[in-house]
């Protein structure tokens, strides 16, 4: 649904994911930064859900990019909005010089949330794709302590390059998989939702906005998914009342 740019969203969370930021689309940039002063600055809070950018090689990246979003969610965070942050699978090296520079909170994966009545997990969405074994193995490997430690203690220029490597095999190795390989597991949705003790999951990573109700669950359930910024902007709102997907114009 459409929302236009005067919506109030006081006593509301708002939670995207999924920009992919980077120097080569200036117009997603203009857009999140419009998004902030405009939508979030009316918000009690804001959850960004992993993959902020595109890619992500470590806080002393002197990227400008990175320090113009560190000043717009600063400038939030002085406006009262307080800001969260789950890595994803572009931006998990992400730390806590990024952190303090933003005013962001760093988050674990998975977070259970308790706010206006509803209680919610929030996470990135990439660990409920298990039908996708060869992701899921090469996401073990790199967020392993040592794998981090080491890339980290390269060269700039390396990381930059080893990054740029990854991503283009991503591409093409995602551009060959079925679309239910790259979705999310029912089965891992319900256990999670049973493990948390939740109605709600939120979730970004698969870029297929929609809200479900969850089958074959024991209870009422629904998974709320938020999509990418390519054309257009995506929020899930929480309030009081009611939980929505808001697509809106860059």
């Amino acid at each position: 649904m459409s929302r236009s740019a005067n919506d109030d969203h006081r006593m509301s969370a708002l939670f995207i994911a999924d920009l992919h930021l980077s120097e080569q689309q200036p117009a997603i940039t203009a857009g999140f930064l419009r998004f902030l002063a405009r939508d979030a600055v009316h918000a009690d809070r804001l959850y960004i859900l992993g993959d902020l950018f595109e890619a992500w090689i470590g806080d002393d990246d002197p990227n400008p990019l990175h320090r113009q979003v560190a000043v717009a969610l600063k400038l939030l965070h002085r406006h009262g909005v307080r800001c969260y942050f789950i890595h994803g699978n572009r931006d998990f090296l992400l730390g806590q010089k990024f952190s303090r520079e933003s005013g962001m909170t760093l988050l674990p994966d998975e977070k259970v949330l308790e706010y206006c009545g509803h209680r919610l997990l929030i996470l990135h969405g990439d660990t409920l794709c298990t039908d996708d074994i060869s992701y899921q193995k090469f996401r073990k490997k790199v967020h392993s302590a040592l794998i981090r430690k080491i890339f980290l203690s390269l060269p700039l220029k390396l990381r930059l390059h080893i990054a740029g490597l990854i991503r283009q095999h991503s591409h093409k190795s995602s551009s060959k998989k079925p679309d239910d390989i790259t979705d999310v597991n029912l089965r891992a949705v319900i256990n999670l939702l049973q493990q948390h003790n939740v109605n709600w999951i939120i979730h970004g990573h698969t870029h297929r906005p929609a809200i479900h109700k969850v089958p074959q669950c024991a209870r009422s359930a629904c998974r709320a998914v938020l999509g990418a910024w390519h054309t257009q902007g995506s929020m899930i709102k929480v309030s009081a009342n009611t939980i929505e997907l808001i697509e809106f114009p860059l």
